[in-house]
């Protein structure tokens, strides 16, 4: 259960980093709301999950999904540009993550 909630965090961190870039500066007052929202919902869950897990790997790993998910929104949504090296530094990031899950180290 500790990893569905660690995993949601995760991707609320995507979530509000998405509409913090459209917030432009926090001078759109919607976008602005749903990423305030959406952080500190995503920190709650990242409370919830630290009752189970050790914090510096839940932390590695909530931070990681939100380092590939707005990696992957970036290309997809607001096209911006990505090259080789890059992809290949956030397969590693990921790699990484799956590697904490299957060695354990992360509870």
């Amino acid at each position: 259960m500790q990893w569905l909630i660690l995993i949601l965090a995760g991707l609320l961190e995507v979530f509000w980093a998405t509409f913090l870039r459209l917030s432009e500066g926090f001078t759109k007052l919607v976008p602005s709301i749903i990423a305030i929202v959406g952080n500190l919902a995503s920190i709650y869950m990242l409370s919830l999950a630290l009752k189970n897990l050790p914090l510096g790997s839940a932390y590695a790993i909530w931070t990681g999904i939100g380092v590939v998910g707005t990696f992957i929104i970036g290309i997809v949504a607001f096209h911006e540009s990505v090259s080789i090296p890059q992809v290949i530094c956030v397969i590693m990031i990921l790699c990484g993550i799956i590697g904490m899950k299957l060695t354990g180290a992360a509870g």
